[in-house]
């Protein structure tokens, strides 16, 4: 908690600084016309998310612009209008035209975007995943907020405790080609598998493609079509605090229990009323710093992203580069709970 603490603080300043860099409605920043090497020994990274309008993704990309800015590098920041592989497509083609020397990537889909991040290795720009990964061949390293089978059992014990132990729930995710959502649903359903969650039933798997009007109308379907309904975890903050407005909206706190991955500035209302009795996330901020640095370090050749890599991530430590199936990851840690002892405090910092 002090650590975590100390690091926003520390962003927080950053971020103060920098408040008058701006970015123009593209979400690209001042210094994103830029490429390459300036001249004066700064380089250009470019980051891009899933979608704009994402709280989640613009405390994601706050963090990275704040880790490179103090290093006096140019940022780009980008992210297309909807969460689809097509539209990250043409902005990768964009930065491969600007010679950007990195490129930072939440992958809208793991296999769609290889063709084109491929190229952007070729033509000498260094690409990393974050958030979630693009297949091994995408890119160079992955930086994971946390140990997903960590993520999938938290999430299973956390709704199994809420139910008392029996009952039906379900999932409302993002995008159903979304890798780290995937990997979680994967592992919630490996732990649902062991003896002592045999009365809990995951009747359904939907997809609000992190858009709020659509994660909506999909809880209110949910409910709909399972009238015994009394669970729904979320592993999205898009998605959960949907969940969560309709929830209450309706009145069935304690009625049907909501959990999953959220951001406490937007799921303290629905904690305080008893919809959501605990909900988890890591600090998005230090998501998006970590990959930051490791975009810098990919560049000035500190690591290579091969495992055992290790680099200097400030107040996040010595970051180690370790082995993810057929690739190479960073994980920053466990997810942690927010819940009505703690959530006052962590409403006012993200």
């Amino acid at each position: 908690m002090k650590k975590l603490l100390k690091s926003l603080v520390t962003v927080g300043l950053a971020l103060t600084l920098l408040a008058a860099c701006g970015s123009d409605e593209t979400g690209q920043s001042n210094g994103g016309e830029g490429s390459g090497d300036n001249g004066d020994g700064t380089k250009t990274h470019a980051m891009i998310f899933k979608n704009t309008g994402n709280p989640y993704g613009e405390k994601m990309m706050e963090g990275f612009e704040s880790a490179l800015n103090i290093e006096g590098h140019e940022v780009i920041l980008r992210s297309p209008d909807q969460p689809t592989a097509e539209g990250q497509i043409q902005i990768i083609e964009q930065l491969i035209t600007q010679q950007v020397d990195s490129i930072t990537i939440a992958g809208n889909d793991e296999d769609a975007l290889e063709p084109v991040l491929k190229k952007a290795m070729d033509a000498g720009i260094k690409v990393l995943s974050m958030d979630s990964a693009v297949n091994a061949n995408s890119r160079m390293v992955h930086v994971n907020q946390a140990n997903p089978e960590s993520i999938g059992r938290t999430l299973v014990d956390a709704i199994a405790e809420m139910m008392d132990n029996e009952g039906e729930f379900a999932i409302l995710s993002a995008t159903s080609q979304a890798a780290n959502q995937n990997i979680w649903i994967e592992y919630m359903q490996e732990t649902l598998e062991e003896e002592q969650y045999s009365n809990i039933d995951l009747v359904s798997v939907v997809y609000g493609d992190d858009l709020r009007d659509k994660s909506t109308s999909e809880t209110e379907a949910l409910l709909l079509q399972f009238p015994n309904l009394k669970g729904i975890v979320s592993p999205t903050t898009v998605g959960i605090a949907a969940a969560g407005k309709v929830l209450s909206d309706r009145g069935l706190s304690g009625e049907i229990a909501l959990t999953g991955l959220g951001l406490p500035s937007e799921m303290a209302t629905y904690i305080q009323n008893g919809v959501s009795p605990a909900m988890f996330l890591w600090n998005p901020i230090d998501v998006g710093y970590a990959a930051g640095l490791t975009a810098k370090a990919l560049v000035e050749g500190e690591i290579t992203g091969e495992v055992g890599d290790s680099f200097d991530a400030g107040d996040l430590g010595n970051l180690e580069i370790v082995e993810d199936g057929e690739g190479t990851q960073i994980l920053l840690g466990d997810p942690y709970r927010f819940d009505a002892d703690n959530i006052d405090e962590w409403k006012e910092v993200y």
